[in-house]
């Protein structure tokens, strides 16, 4: 089992950036695929990158790709999501999760672990 906790969440301004890191306990950290998901109120939980357990193969959605970048250094057991232009349709609880099972996927079914989230609010 792994322990995901992330951080580094708050309020900027539109078309500010943030970066935020989630700490994973295990030393076998660089065997998991791990995943960026983001919850505003009144919707579900959408996917916003993912990377696989070596650096070398990313992924985003639509939404954000050009803006953000996911990133890890397995190292650190950390994982990154650096956030560039943002707008207030980001604003929501930003969640780490890692899987083991499954390559590539942007289904929040499909990872096991979860961290309790960061709050990043973008103001107009």
């Amino acid at each position: 089992q792994v322990q995901l906790v992330e951080s580094g969440g708050g309020l900027v301004q539109a078309g500010g950036s943030l970066r935020i890191s989630c700490a994973a306990s295990r030393r076998t950290f660089s065997r998991y695929a791990m995943g960026w998901f983001r919850q505003a109120p009144g919707k579900e939980r959408e996917f916003v990158s993912g990377i696989s357990w070596n650096p070398i193969y990313t992924y985003s959605a639509d939404s954000v790709k050009g803006r953000f970048t996911i990133s890890r250094d397995n190292a650190k057991n950390t994982v990154y999501l650096q956030m560039n232009s943002l707008k207030p349709e980001d604003t929501a609880l930003y969640y780490c999760a890692a899987t083991e099972r499954v390559a590539g996927s942007r289904a929040p079914k499909d990872y096991d672990y979860w961290g309790q989230g960061t709050q990043v609010t973008v103001s107009s």
